[in-house]
């Protein structure tokens, strides 16, 4: 089968693992975005682009690739896709396969795909005469962004940032945050003959699961959004008590709730206060990620989100439910979509895959988007 320069250069990205360090500690020949960003370097450095790395931690740099314009720039584009992945210590991850008309191997759609296409169209489009255009390859986008939020602290002016993600060439205006809680009980510990002289944390947290599923999602999720629909909440993990006959002392229970523009982590955790306060239960409730993961909404109505809509041959954006650096960028102050070839069901498992067709029609649809610009 003859391949587009869009599938080869995604079957040489494949075999350069990239996973997340954080995700597979101690595994220096499989993490990292290093090998990435280097071959990545010396592409898009033999085709003419200025080359630049921005400093994010030790050994993991931002890869910004620059397509200057002819005259005085006017406006700034980013291209903005990952090069990191989750885990997996399988060989077979790495080697790319073709399978009727599919690409598979880790990150063929989360987010290598991407980046196969931004570089493409890139090497592909004759330079704009007022338009700068950036692809920036971020890393860490699959634990903590430190990537995008580098990006965004470094307060670049730009248009608009497009950041790949598998939405089955989709463009994407809203996605949903994420807030992760711990909920933890405490009661009193007792002999399992005589439960009566303790108190049961794990009864407890029973009593406040049961609440979570039926009042909670009552009150506080029946908000709608336009493109999101409602906000949702699911109990991830629940552990508590060490043996059967010992009245638990303690019980903790992890959720993860999904957001919705206007909802941020303090409005969750004072819903859920309120919640426990008013059914006279007590949990100590506490925020586990490190960073906050906003919600994502970005009008249709600015110009360049128009004229892309308009080379998607798209007539209203979509929505995806998970978070991205997107948010990131956006509250960095850059108008920021989401856009990319696959489907977020095929990422994450042992037997990812993009389908070559998609391939093509997204570097197509983002050649035609940048080729109309000034």
């Amino acid at each position: 089968m003859l391949l587009s320069n869009t599938a080869k250069l995604l079957r040489e990205l494949i075999a350069l693992p990239s996973v997340n360090p954080a995700l597979l500690p101690g595994n220096s020949s499989l993490t990292g975005e290093k090998r990435v960003a280097d071959f990545l370097a010396a592409t898009a450095g033999k085709a003419g682009f200025d080359i630049d790395f921005q400093d994010v931690s030790a050994d993991r740099s931002n890869l910004l690739i620059r397509c200057q314009p002819k005259g005085k720039v006017r406006q700034r584009i980013f291209l903005a896709p990952h090069m990191d992945t989750v885990g997996g210590a399988e060989a077979s991850l790495f080697s790319p396969r073709l399978v009727d008309g599919r690409l598979y191997g880790r990150g063929a759609c989360d987010t290598k795909g991407s980046i196969a296409v931004m570089l493409t169209a890139l090497m592909e489009l004759t330079p704009r005469s007022h338009t700068e255009i950036t692809l920036a390859a971020l890393v860490d986008e699959e634990y903590l962004q430190a990537g995008s939020r580098a990006l965004a602290a470094s307060r670049p002016q730009a248009n608009l940032a497009i950041v790949g993600e598998p939405t089955k060439l989709k463009v994407v205006t809203a996605h949903k945050g994420a807030v992760w809680l711990t909920l933890q009980t405490r009661g009193k510990a007792a002999h399992g003959a005589r439960p009566e002289l303790g108190r049961n944390a794990v009864y407890d947290m029973a009593n406040i699961v049961r609440l979570i599923q039926t009042q909670y999602a009552r009150k506080y999720l029946r908000k709608r959004h336009a493109l999101l629909g409602p906000g949702t909440i699911n109990v991830g993990a629940i552990r508590g008590g060490n043996q059967p006959n010992i009245v638990p002392d303690e019980c903790t229970c992890l959720i993860d709730r999904r957001t919705l523009p206007g909802e941020t982590d303090s409005s969750v955790i004072r819903e859920l206060k309120t919640l426990l306060a008013t059914n006279h239960l007590n949990a100590n409730i506490t925020k586990i990620q490190k960073v906050p993961c906003p919600p994502l909404h970005n009008s249709p109505d600015v110009p360049l989100v128009r004229a892309f809509l308009a080379a998607a041959h798209q007539s209203a954006p979509h929505s995806v439910d998970f978070f991205s650096d997107a948010a990131v960028l956006s509250r960095g102050g850059i108008p920021s979509v989401l856009f990319g070839p696959g489907d977020i069901a095929q990422a994450h498992k042992p037997d990812e895959w993009v389908e070559l067709d998609q391939l093509d029609r997204a570097k197509a649809i983002l050649l035609r988007f940048l080729q109309s610009l000034p």
